[in-house]
């Protein structure tokens, strides 16, 4: 394109052509034809490198033997012209270019067939006409229109070759976010909302008001053409953190000053808000969020896109590819580090070529808008090759290094007594133990660690333990370890601690640890069950020898450290030589209740230490609680037209064996009903206690006025728990009218 000076209206005099009437861009037929149905009501919006038509109408007979049509597509300062050509061929793939077919020429009207380059950046576009003469010349405004990437042409660098994908990862508003832990996956649905009235419009503006747009509009509409660039720019707008972002993150504290990010069900809302307050930032996000809402622009633009959720995700705050935990010596988590593993973590993958790295990195690419850390001084993450991850090779753009070592560090567990080390264990295989996405055209997980991890080849695992005194530098040995077993081939060791360093010596191979423990947890805990588990301590010496086992139980948040115990274990035991014993225990309903709500996260460590020597083992596992069950009924079935009202049931039976008193069921909607709908349980003319059986529930009138999928989210609370007390959700397909 070349920068002009755009005028709108010359005239030749009395005889000049004839002038457009109007202008009708065929938006239905363009966007079934172009895969954009739903996008938008105001605007025609198509895809690059495959025509569109529209059909000029004249005040009078437009004489193509005299009078040429051209055309100008303008982006910002920046346009192209091209003629008009009577012709059933397109000219180069890399210019704008238009034609008449034959047969779509008529006395006071015609229709042009236009072709946008593969190359095409991302954008609002204006078209011009100038109707020429040899001695006149007429312009005018023809109108706008929007222009995308396209996946289902092979040119595109966004090109995704199977049909079944690109419904998914495009055009579907409805996904999955996988929550919990990989003991007990929690599904999440979401709604992207990209058929919702704005939310194109929402995009747009993103990219109108991003830093690299307000500081070069050109430079900026030229580099949209690339979906790298485009991922980058994106990634850094959904936070707010260096911009004029559209959410702001929040993991702990109150939330009354915004809206709890476990609220938050839909893409729609959260861009209304942020548009209607003129860019001030949403309150708040957490990563799945984050990521949603990335999601949903990416799909918008084009960029084929899914949201992936990576099971004990590590952030390694000091790029050493290892992550620190603290242990007291009687199964406390101690909050020492910077470090951390969350339970769960949620990014983006999109699709795209990498022609900047090669073929080989071609395909699904991380882009992760959490604010974490920085790249290239900007809070943004990606877009790095899965490839690239899965090989190790941390020299690949971009963010490599951070991105693999959240699916594949190492995991050093340390037990500590009056500040001293008193033993250490590597877990190499914990970080990144489930990599989880929603499976096409299904409701079902599908597992992709694979891609990220050669979990399924032949490993060599390391096992060793080493007994040392008090001065041991924790530090040093991992070092000296990783060395002498570089390339990480899943190192897995521990260190415990003995009278004295002249006591110490290293097992390797076929001489294991004298000790060894293991913690299982059986079932799903439910709120409201007992949560049973069981320790497995294996003597593999020839002694026989007097134990003390500590089981420590904490409540912690998916992305912290845990809070204070609220129940261990102590006890002494007697371990025969090479005996494996179990020792089951139950953390019995009672014990938990006031301290547990649904999906909340407990951390449940063992501590195993052998009272003459003085050796420590560890064991750590963390479990997330299933919620009650609130059931949600739409009267007639799930799928429902467009502007008719029906009618919603939701219900929720006390099935614990102890009163909820104060007990509140909420009903949210925002595509389906205005507000937030609650219904009180109310017995006596006072705020009721549901008694174990008892039932609350809801009529709720519901209706769409715009098609795609929409959620109705149910929530419980009551007064002797602070949190939500359980959360349901339900998918209800609207259907245009």
């Amino acid at each position: 394109m070349e920068r002009v000076q755009r005028t709108t209206h010359t005239s030749g005099g009395i005889n000049g052509p004839c002038q457009l009437k109007f202008v009708n861009f065929q938006a239905d037929e363009n966007h079934i034809s172009h895969e954009t149905q739903g996008l938008s009501k105001k605007q025609l919006v198509v895809r690059r490198g495959k025509p569109f038509k529209l059909t000029l109408i004249f005040d009078s007979e437009w004489d193509p033997q005299a009078e040429s049509l051209v055309l100008q597509v303008c982006l910002g300062s920046m346009s192209e012209t091209f003629r008009v050509q009577h012709s059933d061929e397109w000219s180069s793939p890399h210019s704008w270019s238009a034609k008449i077919h034959p047969g779509n020429l008529h006395r006071q009207s015609v229709t042009v067939h236009i072709c946008s380059p593969v190359s095409s950046p991302v954008s609002l576009y204006e078209l011009l006409l100038h109707i020429q003469t040899r001695q006149n010349a007429w312009s005018c405004r023809a109108g706008t229109f929007v222009l995308l990437c396209n996946p289902w042409l092979k040119g595109d660098p966004v090109y995704m070759p199977l049909e079944d994908q690109r419904q998914e990862y495009v055009k579907s508003d409805y996904g999955l976010v996988f929550m919990g832990t990989s003991l007990n996956v929690i599904k999440r649905p979401w709604s992207f909302g990209q058929y919702e009235p704005g939310v194109l419009e929402a995009c747009l503006k993103l990219l109108h008001v991003s830093p690299q747009h307000l500081r070069d509009k050109g430079k900026d509409y030229l580099r949209r053409a690339d979906p790298i660039y485009l991922s980058r720019v994106v990634c850094a707008m959904v936070n707010s953190n260096d911009d004029l972002g559209v959410l702001e993150g929040k993991w702990h504290g109150s939330y009354t000053d915004g809206v709890n990010p476990t609220e938050w069900s839909g893409t729609a809302d959260i861009f209304h808000q942020w548009v209607s307050s003129n860019f001030k930032p949403v309150q708040y996000g957490q990563c799945w969020v984050f990521a949603s809402v990335l999601c949903t622009v990416m799909r918008v633009l084009g960029i084929p896109s899914r949201v992936v959720t990576v099971f004990n995700a590590a952030h390694d705050t000091d790029a050493t590819l290892k992550v620190e935990e603290y242990y007291s010596s009687t199964g406390e988590k101690l909050s020492k580090t910077k470090d951390s593993v969350w339970n769960f973590h949620v990014w983006v993958e999109c699709w795209m070529r990498r022609p900047d790295l090669g073929d080989r990195f071609d395909g699904w690419q991380v882009v992760d808008p959490t604010p974490q850390e920085k790249s290239a001084g900007t809070y943004c993450c990606g877009p790095c090759p899965v490839t690239a991850i899965r090989q190790q090779l941390l020299s690949v753009l971009y963010d490599t290094p951070f991105l693999y070592a959240s699916v594949d560090a190492d995991v050093v567990r340390l037990i500590v007594r009056d500040r001293d080390i008193v033993g250490m264990k590597v877990d190499a295989e914990s970080v990144g133990q489930l990599i989880c996405t929603k499976r096409l055209n299904s409701d079902e997980a599908e597992d992709v660690t694979q891609a990220y991890k050669k979990v399924y080849e032949p490993k060599i695992r390391r096992s060793y333990a080493i007994t040392v005194g008090k001065e041991l530098n924790p530090e040093a040995e991992i070092r000296r370890f990783q060395e002498v077993y570089e390339p990480k081939i899943h190192r897995s060791y521990a260190i415990t601690v003995g009278h004295s360093a002249a006591e110490g010596r290293m097992f390797q191979g076929e001489n294991p640890p004298a000790l060894e423990v293991s913690l299982t947890i059986h079932g799903v805990p439910s709120v409201g069950e007992d949560i049973c588990m069981s320790v497995t301590v294996r003597n593999r010496s020839s002694s026989a020898r007097v134990l003390m086992e500590h089981v420590n139980a904490q409540m912690k948040e998916y992305n912290r450290d845990p809070r204070a115990c609220f129940w261990k274990s102590h006890k002494e035991v007697h371990i025969q030589p090479r005996e494996v014993l179990t020792l089951r225990h139950t953390i019995f309903t009672s014990e938990h209740e006031p301290f547990l709500a649904g999906d909340d996260i407990v951390n449940l460590a063992v501590v195993i230490k052998d009272t003459q020597t003085e050796e420590r083992v560890l064991a750590a596992q963390e479990f997330n609680v299933s919620s009650p069950q609130i059931t949600i009924e739409i009267e007639g079935g799930d799928t429902i037209p467009m502007n008719k009202e029906h009618t919603a049931h939701v219900s929720f039976t006390n099935k614990l064996t102890k009163t909820l008193n104060g007990a509140v069921l909420s009903v949210n909607g925002s595509a389906l009903l205005q507000g937030k709908l609650q219904a009180r349980r109310v017995l006596r003319n006072t705020l009721a206690h549901l008694k174990p059986g008892e039932k609350i529930e809801k009529r709720v009138s519901i209706k769409a006025t715009s098609p795609g999928t929409k959620l109705l989210m149910a929530t419980l609370s009551h007064s002797n728990s602070p949190r939500c007390f359980a959360k349901n959700f339900h998918k209800v397909s609207v259907k245009a009218a």
